[in-house]
Parts: C-alpha cells; structure tokens; sequence
C-alpha cells in the first residue's frame, strides 16, 4: 500500500508530512508579529479572510533563520482542530511511498521533544524524515498557541 506525502526542505533537509493533513500550501504573505507571542510562533497571517497563526519549522527546530525568498512557502496544516501556518524553505514534491520504503525512527533520535517524526523514507539515496504537524508542538505549546488565537479572534 502507498502513502502521498507533501515533501519540503528545511535547512538542506527534506521533510514529508501526510498529504491528508495539509489544506494548502501558498506562497509567503506578509505575517503580523504578535507582542507576548511564544517564540516559536512568527506571527499571524490573513488567508482567505481567516486569521492563521504562523510557526517557523526553523524556530521550532532551534536552527539558524534564514532569509525569505521566492521559495519560501506557508504549508498551511489542520492542527487538532484548527488551521497553523507551518514556514518552511521549500516544497519539493508530493511524493507517493510505498509503506516497505518507510521505516520508524532509530531509538536514538525519538524522546519527547521529538515525538513528531513518526519514520524515515528512504528514496534512492535521499532518506527523508516523516512528521506529524499536529506534534510539533507541545501540550504546554498547544495551549499557548490557542491562547493566542483567542487573542486574536476576541
């Protein structure tokens, strides 16, 4: 059996995330900074009328910002029950994999802090690492982030 996944990069490194979590993927659009906002979090941005907080992979990650470019993209994905903007670099490819080709994370690299990569996929020589947007964030995180959207919506 096969899976669709959105691939993007991020600092050199390719990620994938189940094609059925992401609502869209658009171009980068001027993001609102929010005062007392956590730190993860870029801002908030208007898409279709709706207000979506936006969270930096990079930030989130603890790498190095980068500066936008034409390939910057906002990979908007459904997060528990609401919309969150996800910067990434690039989006690659939607890629279909067969489920032999994707194994679980090594022991070494999972713990809580990283519970969201949920396999690698090896393709060719590319090995790209499979995540679960809706954990990227913490339940401490979560709440923060609908503390801000309560914020912003009263």
């Amino acid at each position: 059996m096969e899976k669709q996944f959105v691939v993007f990069q991020v600092a050199g490194e390719q990620y994938g995330v189940t094609i059925d979590r992401v609502e869209s993927i658009v171009k980068m659009q001027p993001i609102t900074m929010v005062p007392q906002a956590p730190a993860f979090i870029e801002g908030i941005t208007n898409l279709r009328g709706m207000v979506l907080p936006v969270l930096s992979l990079r930030k989130r990650f603890g790498l190095p910002p980068a500066e936008v470019d034409r390939e910057t993209r906002i990979v908007v994905v459904m997060n528990e029950t609401h919309p969150i903007g996800i910067v990434v670099d690039s989006v690659l490819e939607v890629l279909r994999l067969p489920e032999e080709t994707i194994e679980p994370p090594p022991p070494m690299v999972t713990n809580e802090r990283t519970r969201f990569i949920t396999g690698i996929a090896k393709v060719g020589e590319r090995l790209i690492i499979l995540l679960d947007l809706t954990k990227v964030l913490s339940v401490e995180e979560e709440t923060q982030l609908a503390a801000l959207r309560e914020a912003v919506t009263a």
